[in-house]
Order: C-alpha cells, then structure tokens, then sequence
C-alpha cells in the first residue's frame, strides 16, 4: 500500500516537474524567438550553401575554402546588382520627385473627369478635393502668371465684430496630402534606424552561420542526434534526413519561382515601356523569396515609374504585377509542390498568416520551410511516412 502511495507520489512530482520545465521552455523560446527564427534562416542558406560546397568538392575544393567562397561570390553578385541598379534607381527617383506632382494633377483631373464617385473614393478623393477651376479666358493677368485660377472664398461671419470677412480654407488636394504625410514620416527615423541595425546584426549572423554548418555539417548533426536518447537516435537520424531533403526541395522550388516570376516580369514590363525594366524585373525575382509581402513591395517601384509618365500606365503596371500573381499562385506554384512538397494550401495559409501576426516580417519569412519540417517531422513520428513509402515501393 505505501509502495502504491510513493509510486502515485512520484509520478505527479514527475508530471509537475515536466509542466514547468514545458512552461519554462515556451517562455525561454519566446524571449528568444527573433534569434530561434534568424538561426532557422541561417540553416536554411546553409543547405543552399551546403549543396555549392558539394559540387565544389567534386573539383577538389576544400570544404574549407568552398563554403566562404559560395557565401561572398553570392555576397559578391547581390552587391553588383546594388551597383548596377543604384544609378538608374536614383536618377529615376529624382525623375519621380519631380514629376509627382505634376502627375498626381493629371490623377486628379483623371478622376474628376470621370465624375469622381467610386474612384475618388478609393484613392481618397473625397467630397471636400474639388476639381481645379478652369483659368477665366478674360483674366489675362492670370494666363501670364499660370495661375489655377483658385480663389479662397470668403465666410459670411465677421471677425472682432469689425466686418472684414474671414477668409475660408480651400480644400486640400491629393498632392498637398501626399506631401503633407511624407513630411510626417520623419519621427519615424530613430525606430527605422533600430529596426535596420538589427537586420543588420541578423544578415551577419546568418552568413557565419551558413559558413561554418556548410564547412562540417555532420559535427552538428551528431550533436542534436546526441540530445536524445540512444533509443530514439535512429528516428532522429531519420527525421534530420527527410527535414533537410525536404528544405531543399523547397530551396530549389524558390530558386525556380524567383528565376520564371524574374523573367516574367521583365518581359511584361519592356512590353509596357517601363523605365529600368530590367532591374525591376530583377528586383521582382529576387524579392518573390519573401511571401505575400514581396510581390507588393516590388510592385511599388515598377508602378511609381508608369506614375511618371501617366496614371492609367500606372494601372496597367499594376493589373499586370496582379495578373502575374494570379498566373504564379495558380499555376506555376502548384506544379512546382507537385514535384517537391506536399503542403496543404489552407495549413499553409494559415501558418503563413498566423507567423506573420505573432513574429513579423521574420516569422512570415520562414512560414513555409517550417511547416514543411513540422510536417516531415510529425510524420516521420507518426509512422505515415513510412506507410506512403512502403505503399509506393510496392506500386513500382
């Protein structure tokens, strides 16, 4: 009977014991949760880097020297872009700052030619913007001065009780509000300052972490093989195989997407004559690694120039990056996962949403990858992993 109690004793110490250290684990992984996810980004660029140093090694190449070398040539070619595209990036920039008011008074005038309504709406043109008043054909003075011919109305209360009018606000335009909410924007220095020394601090920590897991991997592997019991350190063996199989899949699934989408939008946007297609082209591919979030920060650019020479070839810019979107997430992408992953869309755009709310741009960044190993791993466990393979060893 006493046996009986001290067993019953000991399995609730134990199972207490394992709440706290759970509870313990969570709030460690959550005070550390922008290093846990920057150093799942840094295994990630080391298996790209990883599968560079192999094929370097078929030449003899120490690991050594193959994995710094893959690392800066990369470095190397994302600088070069830098380089080619910052000259054409400013003086497009100074181009556009240029014409932007000029542009934004064709967009208005766009608008109200149109009766306003819906669209004024949208793009925030509500009642109180009023067209500009056609220059009177008598008031020459004015014709010589280019003036709008705006004239501030007056209020019918008087002032001190003296009787002079008091003169009434004219309505803001879309480029006095525009301008007014870019000359806000610079209390917003000091946390962008933060905010880039961090992204700095995690693209340094990335790159070493990439370096040194690409030089000797297996070193690691037997480490976190090591953390579990010698029971269970064949299926740990067995999971860190299918997880890095799998991550690669979707490195090179990426590296497919970001090459057709690059491409694409090249092509779509020397058809449309927009300035700098190429580096824009090039900037779409590249930015098409970061989801959701990516496509619609490589539009901005590609649309503020069809801005400068119009507002409809704007709209057409934009339905065009839209239009390529539609084609990729319906098309290019689902036969891309045939081949490679097997990721449920709702699960994905669940995690996706839910990693973006929780850890920000980083969380939405690795989204994907992490569900694929969560996956990977979770069936492995399961034994479906092995039952799927059984059953297609036996098809064939």
């Amino acid at each position: 009977m006493n046996g009986s109690r001290e067993g019953q004793r000991y399995d609730a110490l134990r199972t207490a014991a394992a709440v706290v250290g759970l509870a313990v684990a969570l709030l460690l992984l959550w005070h550390t949760r922008t290093l846990v996810l920057t150093v799942f980004l840094g295994v990630l660029f080391a298996l790209a880097v990883s599968s560079g140093v192999d094929r370097l090694g078929r030449w003899k190449v120490p690991r050594g020297v193959a994995a710094p070398l893959v690392v800066f040539t990369f470095i190397a070619l994302v600088a070069a872009f830098g380089s080619w595209i910052g000259p054409t990036v400013r003086e497009q920039t100074t181009e556009l700052r240029t014409k932007l008011p000029e542009a934004l008074g064709k967009l208005e005038l766009w608008v109200h030619s149109r009766g306003g309504g819906v669209i004024a709406t949208i793009i925030g043109l509500g009642e109180d913007v009023a067209p500009p008043p056609p220059v009177l054909a008598g008031d020459s003075a004015a014709s010589a001065r280019g003036d709008t011919g705006v004239v501030a109305t007056t209020d019918s209360a008087k002032v001190g009780g003296t009787g002079a009018a008091r003169p009434k606000a004219a309505p803001a335009s879309l480029r006095d509000r525009l301008i007014a909410q870019i000359g806000g924007a610079g209390r917003y220095f000091l946390h962008l300052l933060g905010s880039t020394l961090a992204v700095l601090g995690g693209i340094v920590l990335v790159i070493f972490l990439a370096i040194y897991l690409a030089i000797d991997p297996s070193v690691y592997r037997r480490g976190l093989v090591h953390l579990v019991p010698e029971r269970a350190r064949a299926r740990m063996e067995e999971i860190l195989t299918a997880i890095a199989v799998t991550l690669r899949k979707w490195l090179v699934t990426q590296l497919i997407a970001m090459v057709v989408i690059g491409a694409v939008t090249t092509i779509v946007l020397m058809a449309l004559k927009v300035r700098a297609a190429v580096p824009l082209g090039i900037l779409a591919g590249l930015l098409e690694f970061v989801p959701t979030l990516g496509p619609i920060l490589s539009s901005l650019p590609a649309i503020a120039m069809g801005f400068v020479d119009s507002p409809e070839k704007a709209l057409v810019v934009a339905i065009a990056y839209v239009g390529i979107q539609f084609i990729e997430n319906h098309l290019l992408i689902p036969i891309l996962m045939r081949e490679g992953l097997d990721l449920p869309p709702a699960l994905t755009i669940v995690m996706q949403a839910l990693m973006a709310i929780v850890f920000g741009v980083l969380g939405l960044l690795v989204a994907v990858p992490m569900l694929a190993a969560i996956m990977i791993a979770t069936r492995i466990v399961t034994g479906h992993e092995r039952i799927t393979r059984a059953i297609a060893a036996t098809e064939v």
